[in-house]
């Protein structure tokens, strides 16, 4: 019997998968909302963590940067006698200010910088030299305050 040319399917001819209908095509609307149910669940889970961690990580680098300053303080008074006066202020630390004999900086590598939140540290001397304040207002820019929002100093 004479094969005809319908017979003869190659694999080329075949579909490469099973025909679907329209209904069968793509995700129903069950899927896709179990799929953002459970992203949303993930997210509400996730997301107050990493922003709390991020809180937290901002207080630790003003605890580093503040010890930063303060050695570096600390050697500005070993080499010339005295702390920064308030006058002066952290600008000392890199450019050597009138009359400080002695003066062997810069003693900050990367200059003065702005606390994690943006705003310049606050720092305040005794009269005459003896002593220093060094304080971040935190998160809120406000004295007090607790957690993120608190103050960070010395």
């Amino acid at each position: 019997m004479p094969h005809t040319a319908s017979q003869h399917q190659t694999a080329t001819d075949r579909p490469c998968h099973p025909c679907r209908t329209k209904t069968e095509a793509g995700f129903t609307l069950v899927e896709l909302l179990v799929v953002l149910v459970i992203l949303s669940l993930l997210a509400a889970l996730v997301g107050p963590r990493v922003v709390g961690y991020m809180g937290q990580s901002k207080v630790k680098a003003a605890h580093i940067q503040i010890d930063g300053f303060q050695t570096a303080l600390d050697l500005f008074q070993l080499d010339v006698g005295r702390y920064p006066l308030q006058s002066e202020g952290l600008d000392a630390l890199v450019a050597a200010p009138a009359g400080a004999t002695g003066w062997a900086g810069p003693y900050l590598d990367k200059g003065i910088t702005a606390d994690p939140w943006g705003a310049a540290y606050i720092y305040s001397a005794d009269g005459n030299g003896a002593g220093f304040q060094l304080l971040s207002l935190g998160a809120d820019g406000r004295e007090g305050g607790d957690a993120e929002n608190a103050d960070i100093g010395n």
